[in-house]
């Protein structure tokens, strides 16, 4: 639960603390052990995003208590714009009163902690099970940045949206050894911004988990989101659609459950490496007091990001143009998750499926949302995943070329690594 007086992320609108509680948000926590005792976790957060202090304390945490590696603990965020601000996530978006950022930090302290005992409690409640796998679609979600927003409706009944796109619903279902479904995880690459309200909600991932929890009765759902850092869900801006898209991708899920399974076997492997990433240069003494003083729409954005970059340039200096950035391989048996950290435009995920495998789960927003991460194609077009996306985010100006390169060739390195293992 959260309280009713922290104030909300995801939007440079959000001036006040949230209204209430719509849909609770949730931490959950699935673990993994292989015959051979090889344990892995994934934890899925109902919120918009999270810094890498926080995933470092989390995860140091969890390794002292259950002497976990590093690369077998996956923290993914919904990415839901109805959830509370945390310390040290967007910094550029808004400066919070003194009060309002003290709740956020004793939020997120009680956050971590509710994680790290999340975990233990899945850990503690292992058991023989069977996983399976299988997918389906669902056609909420479109490519933002080549449709109008007001079109989509028309645009989707005569078949004409533009852009890249995966409608694609891989889900993985844990039973147990009568068959009785215990779990179940669902993927979908969209943005969780149905909702801009000022109340607490896990927008359409929300939906879909409890539609298929009610629908599933005893079994745990969780939601990690894909690629989606360039696909809206439409339509929008009203409950009764997050609703519709949950019930939708609710749907596409328990068709893939009426499919034939792929059974999930074999060990558990995992490995996460950062590499570096970079921007050009810093921005001038010019550009920082403009976006002090300057009368512009989000006013108060751009304030706040020239006090986030000017707090990085006194304490980190030229370290403020580079980024360690999270990658993470984890192979269950016969089957390929790749994470990655930031705001992932789908162009990944469609390279990374038509060069490694089509079977790939590949996750955006996973152990540290510190910016979008846009293909050497959007970051030439620019437009908002390419440029201006750095500022809520207190980046001093947009990546350096080459760093979709980078990503594309790190993953595959690590996840050739946890195969060859198998």
């Amino acid at each position: 639960m959260c309280s009713s007086d922290l104030w909300m992320t995801g939007y440079a609108t959000r001036d006040r603390p949230a209204d209430g509680t719509s849909l609770d948000l949730w931490a959950k926590a699935l673990a993994f052990a292989d015959p051979d005792g090889n344990r892995g976790v994934l934890i899925t957060l109902d919120l918009c995003g999270i810094g890498r202090e926080i995933t470092d304390r989390v995860t140091t945490e969890i390794t002292r208590h259950h002497q976990l590696p590093r690369s077998a603990i996956m923290i993914n965020v919904s990415h839901t714009h109805c959830s509370p601000a945390l310390a040290s996530y967007l910094i550029g978006l808004r400066i919070l009163p003194a009060d309002g950022m003290q709740k956020a930090e004793v939020y997120t302290r009680e956050l971590e902690q509710k994680i790290v005992a999340a975990v233990g409690q899945a850990l503690a409640a292992l058991e023989p099970v069977r996983i399976s796998a299988a997918e389906d679609e669902a056609h909420f979600g479109f490519n933002r940045r080549e449709n109008a927003e007001k079109d989509i409706t028309a645009l989707r009944a005569a078949g004409k949206l533009k852009g890249p796109f995966e409608p694609r619903v891989p889900v993985l279902a844990v039973r147990s050894l009568d068959g009785h479904l215990k779990a179940l995880l669902v993927s979908y690459a969209c943005h969780n911004t149905t909702l801009s309200f000022f109340q607490w909600h896990g927008d359409y991932a929300g939906c879909a988990q409890a539609e298929l929890e009610r629908r599933h009765q005893g079994a745990t759902v969780m939601f990690a989101i894909g690629c989606g850092a360039d696909i809206n869900p439409g339509p929008r801006r009203e409950l009764t659609y997050a609703e519709q898209h949950g019930r939708e991708l609710a749907d596409a899920a328990d068709r893939a459950l009426a499919k034939p399974q792929r059974l999930v076997t074999g060990r558990f492997r995992s490995a996460f490496e950062d590499i570096t990433l970079t921007f050009p240069r810093r921005p001038t003494a010019e550009q920082l007091r403009e976006a002090r003083e300057k009368d512009q729409p989000n006013k108060e954005m751009h304030q706040a990001w020239a006090a986030a970059v000017e707090a990085q340039i006194r304490t980190k200096g030229d370290r403020l143009l580079e980024h360690a950035y999270p990658i993470q391989a984890w192979r269950l048996g016969n089957l390929s998750w790749l994470a990655l950290g930031g705001e992932v435009v789908i162009d990944y995920s469609i390279r990374l499926r038509r060069e490694v495998s089509s079977e790939l789960w590949v996750f955006g927003y996973s152990n540290d949302v510190m910016a979008y991460i846009p293909s050497e194609r959007v970051l030439k077009e620019g437009r908002y995943e390419g440029d201006p996306s750095m500022t809520p985010y207190g980046k001093p100006g947009p990546w350096s070329p080459g760093l979709e390169e980078k990503i594309i060739s790190k993953s595959r390195e690590l996840l050739a690594r946890v195969a060859a293992k198998n």
